[in-house]
């Protein structure tokens, strides 16, 4: 694949051929259809791994995937392993049967046990013995589940409040003051810098690491749940009700984050001693290979300045900073620390220290040895490791800016691409790291299913003679139906230096003697992009909806975007939506010089980013767009969390001119052409704020958009909401800019 311009990927079929195609639905290409899993989500395969074995879970049996090697008579033991034999087991034990097997694990490779997730009861199983060796059972306001599989202790949460369940049947309370303003073993910080959980064993399961978050300053934005009369009880009023939402608008006082440890041998808990916690993030919790020191990453309420701090966890006292870390416009660590398995002295980190995020090898005390891992790429995953080879596992876009590929990287810094190299690949290691599961795409592949052997250029012991394995080739699901042609290259951004990538889709029965009307479909923030070399270059089902109703649908990846390096992002500091902007204007007027465009018909749509983005191009360059549908937009950053919103804008004491220039608030007396926002009635991220402070504004300014909700919903739609919503879209468009 060429890095400058990528061809066409679907051909035009003669129209006598394409005559004979299906057209799409809506419920075809979007998620939540009743159609779509049929119609459109290519075929998978269920596949983990039992140490080194790789296991395809089925309905009512587990197959052995690489069968052609039994040198443990693994396949003979797996003949066992059907859900009719499970279930036999669980019922003589008093457990509740399951309806099938795709969630089953296998945590223990030299033992035949199988762990059964069904949601609220839990169950480790010797298949082979007949025995449930572990078991719990947990209340339906259970959430945030954490189970090591070394001291089967499981920890949970009920109403903010931390448990710990033990391997004994015991049950530790380690909260009980857990509340909206104070919340125990939930993930912090509104979900930034890489955190998704809220609680960590230590590897042995005898310590837990949990985050306490108080939000008791935090200013409580009034959500309001409505009731719908019929499911009123009776003697309840039927009035809505508010659902304060702790949430901290950017240059307000935010929350407070705190880090306890809790042995479930003395039912004690102690609490690092990190000092006053006021405007500070701590993230990227990790522990030492022998669980006796805690790591984690604080970072100041500016996000330029971080450091690693080592702390005992007998005392919570801290021991060290191992090192410091600074950045000129903000710094965003997302990946905790990985000591390697074959040097407990050595441990991985990765940075963007020179403008890439790259791979590097830092001794015990902090000093670092080795940039492992070098270029204009980004290492994007780290998977694990390869303790035979010595070598770290990860995925970058090395090959490609648009691809996502598996890479082996040694001590010594050589790197090896392991496993097909065009597409966007995801991967899963087994226990040794000798091999993983390649489950990926690409633009003329629907997905593809590999075992690939990572010791490479040894023979696998997949395969004598390959070191890939295909597994498993889906067929097209959209083989039967009219598909546009989707054509991807580069322009330059504003900058005239910087290339981006676009994605073109042309109508459905092209004829490039017609005028046809344009969709750009923008999101254009951080942590994202668009355009990729997945199935269909990543084309969304409503893309491909649009071009059979006869849209011109394009989309660019602006400056600002991810996976390009620290340059390309931080192009947007300090005024978000301006070089963004710049940038789409760049790919309007490559629009405009296609002939087959016309450029008195051209629309934007975009969600949440994307929805700020296209309500800044509607009021920044009013003459452009006729039509515009933004959805879950921010419309001011002041009204927008702390963690994200400063990162990329600082504060509103710090930053008035750049927060004054990108408000919508001031805008919205230049709308000219026809404006639909939606929103969900209870958005959390993009709270309603922002879109009924824009309709005051209009409504003041003598502007007219439209505005539609959706009660009750979040910051997206799901299952036929989202139906419904793209029908809506779509709608609009329809109305007033197809003809």
């Amino acid at each position: 694949m060429k890095k400058t311009i990528l061809s066409t990927l679907f051909a035009l079929f003669l129209l006598p051929l394409m005559a004979q195609k299906k057209l799409f639905t809506l419920d075809d290409l979007i998620p939540g259809g009743s159609t779509y899993y049929a119609h459109s989500y290519p075929e998978n395969k269920h596949l983990t791994w039992w140490g080194d074995v790789c296991i395809e879970l089925g309905a009512d049996r587990c197959l052995y995937a690489n069968k052609d090697l039994d040198a443990n008579n693994t396949g003979a033991i797996l003949n066992t392993l059907t859900l009719e034999n499970i279930n036999r087991i669980l019922s003589s034990n008093g457990r509740k049967t399951v309806d099938h097997l795709f969630n089953a694990s296998f945590p223990y490779p030299d033992h035949p046990y199988v762990f059964i997730d069904r949601g609220r009861e839990k169950t480790l199983v010797d298949w082979v013995n007949q025995t449930v060796i572990w078991t719990i059972n947990l209340t339906p306001d259970t959430n945030n589940e954490d189970w090591n599989k070394t001291s089967r202790s499981l920890a949970y949460t009920i109403n903010h409040n931390l448990y710990v369940a033990t391997a004994d049947g015991n049950t530790h309370t380690v909260s009980t003051d857990g509340c909206t303003d104070l919340v125990y073993g939930e993930s912090v910080h509104r979900d930034e810098f890489g955190i998704e959980k809220g609680t960590f064993w230590n590897p042995d399961g005898t310590l837990l690491a949990f985050y306490k978050m108080d939000q008791s300053m935090v200013s409580k934005y009034p959500q309001v749940n409505i009731i719908l009369p019929f499911n009123t009880p009776d003697g309840e009023s039927r009035c809505a009700q508010t659902d304060p939402d702790p949430y901290p608008m950017a240059g307000e006082t935010s929350h407070k984050v705190y880090v306890g440890i809790f042995n479930p041998q003395t039912d004690k808990t102690l609490y690092l001693n990190t000092g006053d916690p006021t405007d500070r993030y701590f993230t990227n919790i990790a522990w030492s290979p022998d669980g006796t020191k805690l790591y984690l990453i604080e970072l100041n309420r500016d996000q330029n300045h971080g450091s690693l701090d080592e702390y005992d966890a007998a005392t919570g006292e801290k021991i060290r900073t191992l090192f410091t870390e600074d950045n000129p416009k903000y710094f965003e660590p997302r990946t905790p620390i990985q000591f390697l398995p074959w040097n407990k002295d050595q441990f991985i980190y990765l940075t963007r220290r020179d403008g890439y995020n790259h791979i590097y090898l830092y001794n015990k005390s902090g000093k670092c040895l080795k940039q492992l891992t070098s270029g204009n790429f980004e290492v994007m995953d780290i998977l694990g490791f390869n303790r035979e080879q010595q070598t770290i596992l990860y995925t970058s876009n090395e090959q490609d800016p648009l691809q996502k590929n598996v890479f082996s990287v040694n001590m010594k810094g050589k790197r090896s691409l392991l496993g097909n190299d065009t597409g966007w690949h995801n991967a899963t290691l087994s226990e040794s790291g000798n091999f993983f599961i390649d489950n990926y795409s690409s633009p003329l592949i629907a997905r593809r299913i590999d075992l690939v052997s990572t010791l490479n250029p040894k023979p696998s012991t997949i395969n004598s003679q390959l070191s890939t394995l295909n597994y498993f080739s889906a067929p097209d699901p959209w083989a039967a139906y009219e598909v546009p042609t989707i054509q991807v290259g580069t322009l330059k951004a504003a900058d005239g230096v910087t290339d981006l990538y676009y994605r073109l889709i042309l109508p459905t029965h092209f004829d490039p003697a017609k005028k046809y009307p344009a969709v750009v479909y923008v999101y254009g923030g951080p942590h994202a992009h668009n355009i990729d070399a997945t199935r269909n270059w990543g084309a969304r089902g409503w893309d491909i909806w649009m071009a059979q109703q006869g849209y011109v649908m394009f989309c660019l990846d602006n400056r600002g975007s991810e996976n390009r390096g620290l340059d390309f992002e931080q192009a947007t500091f300090r005024h978000l939506g301006v070089e963004e902007m710049k940038d789409q204007l760049k790919g309007v007027e490559y629009l405009k010089s296609l002939p087959y465009v016309d450029t008195d018909r051209l629309g934007v749509h975009g969600w949440s980013f994307g929805g700020f983005m296209t309500t800044s191009l509607m009021t920044t360059y009013p003459e452009v767009f006729k039509v515009g549908v933004a959805g879950g937009p921010v419309i001011d950053w002041r009204f927008y969390e702390v963690m994200y919103g400063e990162r990329y804008m600082d504060t509103p004491q710090t930053n008035p001119e750049g927060y004054e220039e990108t408000s919508l608030l001031r805008k919205a007396k230049n709308l000219k052409g026809r404006l639909l926002v939606i929103y969900g009635g209870n958005d959390p991220v993009c709270v309603p704020q922002h879109t009924l402070s824009f309709m005051r504004a209009c409504i003041d300014a003598d502007t007219y958009p439209d505005l539609f909700t959706y009660p009750g919903d979040g910051h997206n739609m799901m299952g036929t909401d989202r139906v419904h919503l793209h029908h809506v879209i779509t709608r609009y468009f329809e109305d007033h800019l197809k003809h």
